[in-house]
Formats: C-alpha cells, structure tokens, sequence
C-alpha cells in the first residue's frame, strides 16, 4: 500500500473508531442514568434520551422508579419531549417548561406512606381521632422502617427539585459570595484583654481570640482599637473542634476570672446535649478528669478560677439540675446544689455583669425566679430573691449593695422597673413605673449607669440614666433616649464590656441596613460605629425601599414590614412576594438584614414580615390575644396581612408565598388549612404541625412547659379549641399550594414525625399536582445544618424552591 493510501485508510479506522467509541461511551452514560429503565425505551427514545443529556436536561431521566413502575409516564415523558424539541437543544417557552415538568412528575411520584391503625382517644373519653401515620414517629430515631421512610422522602424532594440544581448551585455561589468569609467580629474590651472571633476563608466555624490591652492604654473608649494590643492568643478554634464530626455547635464559651482557663460546650449531633470540657489557654491541656456528658450547654466560674457551675437535663430534655464541679475531680463527684422538681420549670445559671454573684433562673413560660450566690463563695448556698408567685416574672441586676428587677405580673403586663437591697429584696422600690404603651423589655446596669431597653408602639427605643455613685437611685431621671432615623428596625444591647466602663454596646440593623455594631459614649453622647457587616458583590442600600404598612384584622391594626428593589418592584399586584410570620412565644420577630434575602429581592421579589398577635412587638397584650384560646388570632392576623398586601398591589395570590419555621411552621400549616386558595407556595420549616396529639402527651419533650403557651388540652375546652386548628387534624379535600417542609431527626423541639405525618395526610387529601415535598436532614436538629456555608446550601433549596413556582428559574440578578 502507497504509504499516502496507508496513512488516509489509518486515518479513516481511527476516525471510525473514536466515533464508536463516543457512542459507547454516550451510551454508558445514559445507561448509568436510566439504569434499567433503558431497556424499556425504544430507539427513538433513546435518541432524544441522549439529546437531553447532552443539552443540560438531564434532570428529566434521573430518579426514575425501577423498570416495570410507572412505565407509560416514561413513555409520554419521552413522547413529550420529543414532541417539544426533539434535538434537545431549543429554548422552551415557559408554557412548554411547564408541560415538560408536569410529565416529569408524573414519573417521579412520591413514596408510599403506609397506613396502620391507630386511635387516639380524648382524655374524657368523648372524641376520637384516627392517626394511620403515628407509627412514623420513633423516640430512639434508629427504626429502619423509619429512617428509610425519611430518606425515600428526602430523595423524593430532591428529585422534584432536580430541575433547580444548577439554579441551587447559583443561588449558593451568589450568597457566599456575598460573605466576606475572612472576616473579624468587634473587639470586646473586657478585664484586660480586647475579646473577638474570626472567621477563615474556607473555613465553616469561628476562631475564639483575644489579645492583652496595652498597658499605656486609657479607660475604655468608644475609638478603641487593637492597635498596640499584645498578640493573639486562640482560645478555641471551633474549625479543629469540628473536623471529626458532620455536626458542631458551641453552647457556653467561658474564660475563668484569672483569665487562665477555658471552659467550652460542644453539641456534635444536633440534639442540643453538649459536653463540658476545661483547658489551659497557655499549654491547650484538657484539665477535665473527664468531659462532662450530656450537659444543657450553659456553664458558669466561680471567682476562685477552680470552680464551675453547670446544668443537666432530665429525659425529657428539661434542663432542672445544677452542678458544682472541682477541676481535678471526676464528674461523678460533683455535688448537686439544685434542682427543680415542677416539670413545668427549665433553668439556667449565669453570673452578674458584676462578677460578684452567681444566679440561677427558673422559668416556666409565664413565671420564674431567681436565687442568687455570692461568687467568692462557691461552697455556699443559693438564696431567693423574691418568691414564685404564678403568672409573676422577673430578672435581676446586680451593682454594688442592690439589685434592680424587671417585673411583669397580671397587674403590670409590660412591666416594671424596680431596685432593692441585695439583703432584703423585698422591699423594693419602683423606679419606672408600669405604662400601658411602652414595653420594657430589659436593661443594661453597670457601675455607673442603667440603659432601659422599651418598645413604644412597635419601635425600640434605649434612654440612658446615670446613676449615684455608691448607693442605689430613689429615682430615675433625665434619661437620654437614642435617636434612629429608620422607620422600622431591630436594636438591643450587644455584650458588654467592663462593669466600669462608659461605653454601651448596641447592635443595630433592618431591612436595609446591616447588622451594625455601634459603642457609645455614655459619658459624653460620642457615639461610633465600630462595624457594618460586609456585604460583598456590589450591594447599594440606596436601591431599596423599606416600609411600614398596617392591616386590618378583626378590629386591630397589624404592623407589616416591607422591602424591595425600587427600580425592580412594579407594584401593580404582578411582583411576587415572600411573606414571613411567626407569632408565639411573645418572640418579636423585628425587621432585620439578610444577604441571602437579597437572592430573591435582587430578582423581583417583595419581602414582608407580619407582626401578628403572639408576638411581642405591639407589648404584652398583643402577645396575651395571641394564645390560649384566643390562638387563632395568629391566624387571623396573618392572612389578613396577606390580604391586604393583595388589596394594595403589593402582590396577588398566585404570586404570594409564606414562610414560617417551628411555632411559625404552625402558623403556616393553620393558614394553608384555613385558606389554602389564597398562597401560591409555603415553606414551613421544622414545624409544630401535630399540636394537639403533642400536647396530650407528657413524655414528648417541652410539652408540661408548652401547656402554658398552648393551654392544657386535658381540658375539654383548649382540647375542642386545639383541635380546630391544629395542622394536623384540619388537613381537608382541597386544593393546596405548592409547599416545601423541612425537619431534622434529631430535633428535640419539634419531633420530625410532626411533618412527616403531616406531608403523608396532606397527599393522600390534597386534590392539586402541586409541588409536596419533605426534605428530613438526617444529622441535624431543629437549627439544620451547624456549617455557615451548609447552612446556605440549606436555603439556596429553598430559595430554588421558591423561583420554581414562579416560573423564575431563570432570573438571573439584577
């Protein structure tokens, strides 16, 4: 042969065999997808098959059922697509998008919860309830009937969601990168040293520092720096902690009063049981005998610097006992200096900002008290400060020979300011009296001046006063209120520095505004920000709009906060928007900024928080007419702040999606019941779905202590009342949104079976083919992932979510 004949019939079998070798490869990759469904698809499927995966639509051949299930679903899918665009390569109209996801998830239908039966009999033994789902729920969480239920719904969700991954993975990116991931929290100056944390590019968890203050350094200044400070100094890098476990979360992070030691909480499940370990800050020697097991997480020192205070839970996780630990001891010979017998009781020990006394609080929801020990003395005993009394609840804070307390009893709801000798606190003395249109929430004492934290009509306020040297005030006046400009915002005390110092910490942010760390000068009215936290990729806060609107339901004005992109919003009820609510627990849910928010307001979103009855914002009141037997006020309010965004054009109902987590995944299970025809798409994360069943039984965590948030459905009248709106038992034959669920195995707050058995009523009910989906993190509790950049990952879902029902997959960011 001619060696150019050669060389062109060489090239020719090398062509020809790189082509078939392409094939086969192509061909290994849509058998690796289909699996054996690839049997079943003829050769015209096939061939639009193949051009699906090479066009990026590959989402529409994976999680399919096993061959012989569902069969002709695939077939039509295929048929479908090939109908639409047969070479796979054409950009689909939103319409044909639609068509093409219906036939999609025809194929990928959610799994089968089996039904077992089961009767829950009214405690008078006049009602009974049918739950075919309550074998889902398993204390030890380890039924392999059960965790395979939950990771077949799991990978369910994340089958329908398919489609939004590459949208997932964008989300993600464009939030992180947001973050300025090497980062540095304001210096805390604080008994000779400047305390702070950081954060490593890369990195999950923070960096706990500190470094010595100079010794030519003034008294504390609100234009303090680390310039001229000692070096750093690691006291625990939560990065190294974390390493061997999917899961990490410090509770209590406690230097000793020599400055020597460290002793540190660590929950590596998600549970909320963390272990108590001691180090030496110099040579990093765990000084335990051995961990202290199965702790709440709060862990206080004694001013010996050899002395700790910690607190246990019962098998309920209540935490009720208190322990003194000697370093050098083994935990077995700790001695137990309290314990609180009433159920209904959680408790918690601290130290004084004055560093002179060690206080223990126990709380119900509605009542506690406080004892209190002489720091220098950890071998003695816990006194009262004032008796328990039901329905009265107070806090203590302590300077020099007295205390003042915060009270809040039938008689003075928003509560009061009172001071007392630290001998006899009994004879108190008021120093605010009680006013029905300010709140006070709290305050902040040091040696020379007392901050009282109030809410007028909503809206946080802070007045200075400054105090008497050396004894106790007998009144309180001229006090100076700090100025903000914002109409809506979220302000209260950060942490504190030296008892002596003149500067006041504040943490302030809103809708626009991010979280900002200001010091001011008590003394001299100089205030400073030390911090705005950044916020990378070009954010300009002049392109929002921020608002406050009010809304009426059944004879009260509810407050909504509000923002969106000025030049983005249409404001002619087109624009979708994501409406959060929570409303329990008194719990203010206050505006505030979010960087991952911006994912969704940067695309056309309009975001707002309803403030209903419940919470806290509006005073004690607004928070008394939001439970009990008057909970459905929640409810009420919360749809009627829907519906009055629709009347004024903020949005329309298939454009409206909520948002709640826990108590406010009650919120959104009741309102999807009561009006399902009114939201376009719900998130409810890791939620109180199941309250009535929950609430009957006493060996679920929380429920003695919820019985006075809920009421006691023992009773036959919050038993009827609890059931009429409990999510769970006012599931009906409806059309519902699309929803997306989340819960947590290991979550003691709110058992995953709560959603599990809600998502399994609601299919077999529901008369729509919208989106049900229940995503169950495996390794995590009721706060999800513990990770910074996992926890976005969480949220980029969601998010996703969210888009998708909006047909707005492909926004892109403005």
């Amino acid at each position: 042969m001619a060696p150019a004949r050669a060389l062109v019939a060489i090239s020719g079998t090398v062509v020809a065999g790189l082509l078939v070798t392409r094939r086969a490869t192509r061909h290994r990759g849509l058998k690796r997808v289909l699996a054996g469904n690839y049997q079943i698809l003829d050769k015209r499927e096939r061939s639009v098959a193949q051009s699906l995966l090479a066009s990026g639509r590959g989402y529409l051949l994976s999680n399919w059922p096993r061959a012989g299930l569902r069969d002709p679903a695939k077939h039509r899918l295929m048929s479908r697509a090939a109908e639409l665009d047969p070479e796979g390569i054409q950009p689909l109209t939103e319409k044909e998008q639609s068509r093409l996801e219906s036939a999609r998830q025809e194929v990928i239908r959610p799994p089968k919860t089996l039904k077992r039966p089961h009767k829950l009999v009214s405690p008078d033994g006049k009602d009974v309830r049918h739950d075919p789902y309550y074998w889902l729920r398993d204390d030890k969480r380890e039924n392999p009937e059960v965790i395979r239920h939950l990771e077949e719904e799991t990978q369910y969700a994340r089958a329908v969601l398919a489609d939004t991954e590459g949208l997932q993975d964008k989300l993600y990116k464009e939030m992180r990168g947001r973050i300025q991931e090497e980062d540095q929290s304001t210096p805390l100056r604080e008994k000779g040293y400047f305390y702070y944390s950081r954060t490593l590019e890369g990195k999950q968890y923070k960096v706990h520092c500190r470094r010595k203050v100079s010794e030519q350094a003034g008294p504390p200044s609100e234009n303090d720096t680390l310039q001229g400070a000692g070096p750093e100094e690691i006291l625990l890098d939560e990065n190294k902690e974390a390493e061997q476990h999917k899961f990490y979360m410090t509770g209590a992070v406690e230097e000793s009063p020599n400055q020597k030691l460290l002793a540190y909480a660590e929950d590596t499940k998600g549970g909320e049981k963390f272990t108590l370990r001691v180090i030496d800050i110099a040579t990093r020697e765990q000084l335990m005998a051995e961990p202290i097991q199965d702790t709440a997480g709060n862990a206080v020192w004694a001013n010996d610097s050899k002395t700790l205070f910690y607190v246990t839970k019962d098998e309920l996780d209540r935490p009720c006992k208190v322990w003194r630990h000697k370093l050098g001891s083994p935990p077995g010979e700790d001695t137990l200096v309290y314990e609180e017998t009433d159920d209904s009781f959680y408790i918690s020990i601290y130290r004084s900002r004055s560093d002179k006394l060690l206080l223990i609080q126990a709380g119900s929801a509605v009542t506690s008290d406080v004892q209190y020990m002489s720091a220098d003395q950890p071998e003695g005993d816990f006194k009262v400060i004032l008796p328990r009394k039901t329905d009265v609840d107070y806090d203590v804070y302590h300077r020099q020979d007295h205390i003042f307390i915060t009270i809040r009893d039938e008689q003075r709801p928003n509560s009061e300011l009172l001071v007392a000798p630290l001998s006899d606190p009994t004879q108190t003395q008021v120093l605010l009296p009680h006013r029905e249109d300010v709140k006070l929430e709290s305050v902040s004492v040091s040696e020379k001046y007392l901050v009282a934290f109030e809410r007028v009509k909503g809206l946080q306020v802070a007045t200075i006063y400054r105090l008497p040297a050396g004894k106790a005030p007998e009144t309180l006046e001229n006090g100076q209120q700090l100025k903000f400009e914002e109409s809506a915002y979220e302000l209260g005390p950060g942490s504190q520095g030296d008892f002596g110092s003149d500067i006041l910490r504040l943490g302030y942010t809103s809708l626009t505004t991010p979280m900002s760390t200001l010091d001011h000068n008590m003394a001299t009215g100089d205030r400073v920000t030390k911090k705005v936290q950044p916020v990378l990729g070009g954010f300009d806060k002049s392109k929002y709009v921020t608002e406050r609107l009010w809304a009426r339901s059944e004879g009260v004005e509810v407050p909504i906060s509000l923002v969106y992109r000025q030049d983005l919003a249409k404001l002619d009820g087109s624009d979708p928007l994501l409406l959060d609510g929570y409303g329990s627990y008194e719990v203010c849910n206050d505006p505030y900024f979010s960087s991952n928010r911006l994912s969704l307001v940067d695309r056309g979103f309009i975001f707002a928080i309803a403030h209903t009855r419940g919470g806290g914002e509006m005073g004690r009141q607004w928070y008394e007419d939001g439970k009990y037997l008057h909970k459905k006020n929640t409810f009420v309010d919360f749809i009627a702040c829907a519906e009055h965004l629709v009347a004024k054009k903020f949005t329309t109902p298939s454009k409206l999606c909520i948002e709640g987590r826990s108590a406010g995944g009650l919120t959104m299970g009741a309102v999807v019941n009561m009006r399902p025809d009114l939201f376009s798409a719900v998130i409810m994360g890791v939620p109180f779905v199941d309250a009535l069943t929950t609430m009957l039984d006493d060996t679920i965590p929380l429920t003695i202590i919820e019985k006075e948030e809920w009421g006691d459905p023992n009773k036959r009248e919050f038993y009827d009342y609890m059931k009429a709106y409990s999510p769970v038992d006012n599931i009906k034959k409806a059309a519902y949104p699309n929803i997306l669920v989340t819960g947590g195995l290991h979550d003691p707050r709110v058992g995953y079976w709560e959603p599990a058995k809600f998502v399994a009523k609601l299919r077999e009910y529901k008369t729509d083919k919208n989106i049900l989906c229940f995503k169950c993190e495996m390794g995590a509790g009721h706060f999800s992932q513990s990770g910074r950049f996992d926890r976005l990952k969480e949220t980029a879902l969601e998010w996703a979510f969210l888009l998708k029902t909006q047909s707005l997959l492909g926004q892109e960011v403005a």
